[in-house]
């Protein structure tokens, strides 16, 4: 479904990306996983179209979008959500949602339908008509996802969605994004520090540091590599046996 080939990209000297490739399934749970700075974020920009690559190429179900706009990126069928939420606060949750489902229709019930769909898929019936500015943050984590997911995407890119959460909370959020491919949604998940959530949800995983691509393959293996210790997990997840 998505693949990279030696895709760089650096801000003015600072290389953020340096020569990442991988290939996403269709119908796969990929975590992206490294300590806060190793690139993250900037390869779900270079995805998404927010920034271009200054090498490499980017393709999507065999189509090159090296160059792409953010607003193509989405109706081609690329989610995402970001790092830090920011919802309409002076809008319902349903009115958020409904934005996004506007993507594929000009009609206000067909929306609102769309959005309480996605709502019950993340358990927010109860909070549907809460304003968004009054939500805790574990239920806005679940909205920034929401939106996304109106957009009807193939493929969606989750950045830090369990960053700040209780570690219960956050499993909680990684059994239903376990279900995502039987909604026909694949997804990538940059992922800090919560490893419990990574194990519990990926099929695989690749690792970055300091923009470099050191690791990859399944999780239960990638834990293992003296590399992705040394560089992310410490020698103390070692000692625990995760």
């Amino acid at each position: 479904m998505l693949e990279l080939e030696n895709v760089s990209k650096s801000f003015g000297g600072l290389k953020v990306i340096d020569q990442v490739s991988f290939t996403v399934r269709r119908g796969s749970r990929t975590a992206l996983i490294g300590p806060n700075g190793a690139g993250k974020t900037t390869l779900f920009n270079l995805i998404t179209g927010v920034v271009h690559p200054d090498e490499g190429r980017v393709r999507f179900g065999g189509v090159d979008i090296t160059h792409i706009s953010p607003n193509r990126a989405a109706r081609i069928g690329i989610g995402r959500t970001f790092q830090i939420v920011k919802p309409l606060g002076g809008l319902t949750v349903l009115e958020n949602v409904m934005l996004g489902a506007f993507m594929h229709t000009s009609r206000p019930s067909k929306a609102a339908g769309a959005a309480r769909e996605v709502l019950q898929y993340l358990q927010m019936e109860k909070v549907m008509h809460v304003m968004a500015r009054g939500l805790p943050l574990a239920m806005l984590k679940r909205l920034e996802i929401a939106r996304a997911l109106a957009t009807r995407p193939k493929l969606i890119l989750l950045d830090e969605v369990v960053a700040g959460l209780p570690t219960a909370e956050a499993l909680r959020l990684a059994e239903l994004l376990q279900k995502l491919p039987a909604r026909g949604v694949s997804a990538v998940g940059g992922v800090e520090h919560v490893m419990r959530v990574v194990m519990s949800i990926a099929d695989r995983v690749i690792v970055l540091d300091h923009g470099a691509q050191i690791a990859e393959g399944r999780p239960q293996d990638v834990v293992r590599m003296p590399a992705v210790i040394e560089a992310y997990l410490g020698t103390k997840y070692k000692e625990l046996g995760l």
